[in-house]
């Protein structure tokens, strides 16, 4: 799993740039307890986020 400062700086980006609501997050942390794997991978499974915007995040993350 990703250390805290960057699952900070993540979290506050889906919500406050993407505008993922806090109740999509919970879904996707809770699962990511269960069952390990790439926090943008899991919004995008779980419809939580559009293609465009997977593809936003993964810009974001390459560029931090």
């Amino acid at each position: 799993m990703i250390s805290s400062a960057p699952l900070t700086k993540l979290l506050r980006f889906l919500q406050d740039d993407l505008a993922i609501s806090a109740s999509s997050m919970a879904i996707v942390l809770k699962q990511i307890e269960h069952n390990p794997g790439p926090i943008p991978m899991l919004l995008w499974q779980y419809g939580l986020v559009t293609i465009e915007q997977l593809d936003r995040i993964y810009d974001w993350m390459d560029a931090t």
